[in-house]
């Protein structure tokens, strides 16, 4: 696998210009960002956290650490992780734990951290853990416009 197929036919349809970097499987985002030597600040994470009406994405540099509380203030719900099978199930064309930030791709609502919103590239999971999506930071917020941008996130 390379990129998750409904991933790659948003981008896609979206007209967004991307490409991919290669690296050896890895098991964490930080893990990824040293694989493919790009700063752990430009490697958007995705946490999928889970309310009483379904799921929500928080997307944070793979530096950063999801402020649950604040999220939770800026949602307006109780939130929880979500487990690894309500992940499967979201992203079943996505390897365990390589779920992409474009839930736009996916039909579920996304937060995302403000930090990202300043940053000249961005990379992502895309889909398995041997590919990141490498595409400009502005091309990154047009993927993101559906988005809710905040403060969720502080630095490990």
């Amino acid at each position: 696998m390379t990129i998750a197929r409904r991933l790659q036919d948003y981008i896609e349809r979206e007209g967004i210009a991307y490409d991919t970097v290669p690296h050896h499987r890895t098991a964490t985002t930080s893990q990824s960002a040293q694989a493919a030597h790009i700063p752990g600040s430009r490697l958007a994470k995705t946490v999928v956290v889970h309310h009483e009406m379904g799921y929500v994405l928080a997307v944070v540099p793979s530096t950063h650490r999801i402020e649950l509380s604040t999220l939770q203030d800026v949602v307006d719900r109780r939130l929880g992780l979500a487990s690894e099978e309500e992940v499967c199930a979201l992203f079943s064309d996505c390897d365990e734990g390589a779920a992409p930030p474009v839930g736009m791709a996916y039909n579920v609502p996304v937060i995302l951290d403000e930090s990202l919103g300043r940053v000249s590239d961005v990379y992502f999971e895309g889909g398995d853990h041997r590919t990141l999506v490498h595409v400009t930071g502005p091309n990154f917020l047009n993927l993101m416009r559906d988005a809710q941008i905040a403060r969720i996130s502080h630095p490990h």
